[in-house]
C-alpha cells in the first residue's frame, strides 16, 4: 500500500513535466528511450493506423501529447488531430514544430470538470503513456463523454510485469529517476503503478469495455514492454 500523500504526488507529477520539458523533448527526438525505439512507438502508431483505416475525416485527441511526435504522426496519416498537454513548455515546443495538428494547454482536471473544454466529439482518443496518476477512471469517463457511439479510446501504458521491478505487485506511487534514459532530467517524477487487473477495473469503472488488448514485446528479449488497451 502506498504511503505517499496523493495530493502531494499529483502536484509533484505536474511540476516534473514543466521542469523536465527540455530534457524530455531531447530524449524523445533523439530516440533515447530504448522501449520506445524498439517497439512501443511503432505499436501505438500501428494501432491508430488500424483504427483510422485510411479515412480522412477522423478526429483524434492526443491526450498528454508532450512535444507532439504522435500528433504529427497521426496528422501524417490524414487525421484531424488535436494534441493536448498540461505542460505549457511542452505545448510551446509542439506548436513551434510546424503546421499540422492543433494544440491546447489543458489540465486533465479541466476535462473532467468542464464539458466545454475540448468538447469534440473525437472519433479516436489516444493516451500514450499519459495516464500517470492515481485517478484514471474519472478521466476515462470524461474522455468517453467526448466520443461518438462508434468512438474508441486507445491507452498505451508501461506493462506492469516490466515496470514492477523490485517493488510489490500492487497499486501504489513510485518514483521515476530517469537514470535509464541517459539524459539529465532536473526533477524526479512520481507516477502511479497499476497492475493489469487495476487497469481493467479502471475501464469498468468508467463504463468502458476492453475490446482489444495487445502486449508489444521487445524484439530480442521477447519480454512485454507495454499494454495497449482499446476501450469503447
Amino acid at each position: 500500500m502506498s504511503v505517499f500523500d496523493p495530493h502531494t504526488q499529483r502536484a509533484a507529477l505536474r511540476r516534473s513535466w514543466t521542469m523536465n520539458a527540455e530534457a524530455w523533448t531531447t530524449a524523445v527526438r533523439e530516440q533515447a528511450i530504448p522501449s520506445r525505439r524498439v517497439a512501443t512507438d511503432a505499436a501505438i502508431v500501428a494501432a491508430c493506423n488500424r483504427l483510422i483505416d485510411g479515412r480522412r475525416d477522423v478526429r483524434v485527441l492526443d491526450v498528454g501529447c508532450g512535444e507532439g511526435w504522435l500528433s504529427r504522426a497521426l496528422a501524417g496519416l490524414g487525421a484531424r488531430v488535436t494534441g493536448m498537454d498540461a505542460s505549457a513548455p511542452l505545448i510551446d515546443v509542439a506548436r513551434a514544430t510546424g503546421d499540422g495538428p492543433e494544440y491546447a494547454c489543458v489540465a486533465y482536471e479541466a476535462l473532467e470538470s468542464d464539458a466545454s473544454v475540448l468538447p469534440g466529439p473525437f472519433d479516436l482518443i489516444v493516451c500514450n503513456f499519459a495516464l500517470l496518476d492515481d485517478r484514471v477512471s474519472a478521466l476515462l469517463s470524461a474522455l468517453a463523454r467526448r466520443l461518438p457511439a462508434s468512438g474508441v479510446i486507445l491507452v498505451q501504458t508501461v506493462h506492469p510485469w516490466a515496470a514492477v521491478g523490485d517493488g510489490p505487485y500492487e497499486d501504489g506511487w513510485r518514483t521515476e529517476s530517469w537514470g535509464a534514459f541517459g539524459k539529465s532530467f532536473p526533477a524526479p517524477m512520481p507516477w502511479y503503478f497499476r497492475t493489469t487487473g487495476s487497469w481493467l477495473a479502471a475501464g469498468r469503472e468508467a463504463r468502458l469495455v476492453v475490446d482489444r488488448l495487445e502486449e508489444p514485446i521487445h524484439p530480442e528479449t521477447r519480454k512485454p514492454l507495454s499494454l495497449l488497451l482499446e476501450l469503447c
